[in-house]
């Protein structure tokens, strides 16, 4: 069998694992900074929108003046 590309394999490994370990420590971070995980592909329309239903629970939620 041709050495060269199990020699290959484990190069390759490392740097998997590497990447993988680097986007769970990203994910572990943005979690418990934010409480949730992050939303992927989130645009400037999705974050207003957020904003939006975030000020309509509150709006609900607070109590009336009355």
């Amino acid at each position: 069998m041709a050495w060269y590309l199990i020699e290959a394999a484990l190069p390759l490994g490392v740097i998997a694992g590497m990447l993988c370990i680097a986007g769970n420590i990203q994910y572990a971070v943005h979690k418990k900074a934010h409480g949730r995980p992050k939303h992927i592909g989130n645009d400037m329309w999705d974050v207003a929108m957020e904003r939006r239903d975030k000020k309509l629970v509150e709006s609900v939620s607070a109590p009336s003046p009355n």
